[in-house]
């Protein structure tokens, strides 16, 4: 009985992850540092890749990340289309405090915040840095928490992919 009890656990989880290879952003209300608010899922970018990273001021890897997304951004836009889009999880108390940190670093992308952690919940993210990969239809063909120096290497790799139109080597992780 418990042989089967597991894999009915391991059927269910297997197709759940199957399942999310092509879902897209929930409709969640976030804001842009400006205070204009900006559903979630209505993120574009003409039919090219979308790259979402959730970080906050206190998180020294999602920093990281995205310094080093900042130093290859241009050229990959220019390469791909891609298109990278930060998104704050920072509380109301602290989210005061992106904007001038986000324009002290120079980032060249959009930030945006979620000081409600609506979008964090939407889409389960228990740890940061919790990256999205979208293809050119906006569905969610990657994602990865976590940030060691060089991943940005293994991401451009598949950013080229999406870009292609080839997402049949992107699995998602199974959770």
């Amino acid at each position: 009985m418990k042989k089967i009890a597991l894999l009915l656990i391991a059927t269910c989880a297997m197709s759940t992850a199957f399942a999310q290879d092509k879902r897209t952003l929930p409709n969640v209300e976030l804001q842009t540092l400006d205070g204009k608010k900006v559903n979630l899922s209505t993120l574009s970018n003409g039919g090219k890749p979308i790259y979402i990273s959730f970080f906050a001021l206190w998180c020294t890897n999602c920093i990281k990340e995205l310094n080093a997304l900042n130093d290859v951004y241009t050229d990959w836009q220019k390469e791909t289309g891609v298109k990278i889009v930060a998104i704050s999880i920072d509380d109301e108390r602290n989210k005061s405090k992106v904007g001038p940190f986000v324009n002290g670093k120079n980032w060249d992308y959009d930030i945006l915040l979620d000081p409600n952690s609506d979008a964090k919940r939407a889409l389960n993210i228990n740890t940061i840095p919790h990256t999205f990969l979208l293809n050119g239809k906006g569905e969610i063909v990657y994602q990865h928490n976590g940030y060691n120096a060089g991943d940005e290497d293994e991401l451009y790799k598949l950013i080229q992919k999406v870009a292609a139109g080839d997402t049949t080597q992107i699995v998602l992780p199974k959770h």
